[in-house]
């Protein structure tokens, strides 16, 4: 079975579906959290309960315009929810709040894992979310590709290093909390985080376009197998 063509992206509906994610999903969420808790004095808990309506909000606009769920806001829904448990337990000192942080991206790291006993891992809807416009003849062309063995790999194989990788990072971050000052460890700790999120993104890039240029290898070297025996039929 061949791989069948990805669609044409559609320029509008991508352009609005991203200004929606980055709005709803990431702007918001962070400004809200902000001005709660530095301008009005809003507990952490509070702050971020408040700003988990930024992503339903963003899945309700999703469900109405495109008749579906959208998993990537679900799943910023959930994180921001293990964030605000997680806020709940143990001391408030600055440790406690550095090692909660780490905890927040091993979870995150867990969810990765956990998704691998699914029918379909995280990163499937995550690569669904970059790759499509979310027009029902793009997602139908992804959801497709789950057909090919080789794209199952791809996506459990990727799910499986950000689970990893983000496990680690937490680990390695909550050692060095307690061997750093805190100090330090408030400066490092954005930069482990967004340092680790930026190989990662990196990696998957690359990973994904290899996996794809070998797939389309072995199609060919199928088809000019098939043609050469057709023509020796």
């Amino acid at each position: 079975m061949s791989t069948p063509a990805k669609p044409a992206r559609s320029g509008g509906s991508s352009a609005i579906g991203w200004a929606l994610t980055i709005g709803l999903n990431v702007v918001a969420p962070i400004l809200t959290y902000n001005t709660l808790t530095e301008d009005h004095g809003w507990s952490e808990f509070s702050a971020l309960l408040l700003s988990g309506a930024w992503p339903v909000l963003d899945t309700a606009i999703v469900a109405a315009w495109r008749r579906k769920i959208d998993e990537f806001a679900m799943v910023t829904l959930v994180f921001l929810v293990i964030t605000a448990v997680v806020s709940l337990v143990g001391a408030h000192t600055a440790r406690a709040l550095l090692i909660k942080d780490s905890a927040v991206t091993g979870l995150f790291g867990l969810l990765c894992l956990g998704t691998l006993l699914a029918p379909r891992p995280l990163m499937f809807y995550f690569g669904r979310k970059f790759a499509t416009d979310g027009t029902p003849a793009s997602t139908a062309w992804w959801n497709g590709m789950w057909e090919f063995e080789g794209f199952r790999s791809t996506m459990r194989t990727m799910t499986l290093v950000w689970g990893v990788a983000y496990v680690t990072e937490a680990l390695v971050r909550i050692a060095l909390a307690y061997a750093l000052p805190t100090k330090t460890m408030v400066t490092l700790s954005p930069v482990m985080i967004y340092g680790v999120l930026a190989l990662l993104g990196v990696w998957t890039g690359w990973f994904g376009k290899r996996r794809a240029a070998e797939g389309a290898r072995r199609q060919a070297e199928a088809e000019a197998a098939a043609a050469a025996g057709a023509a020796t039929a």
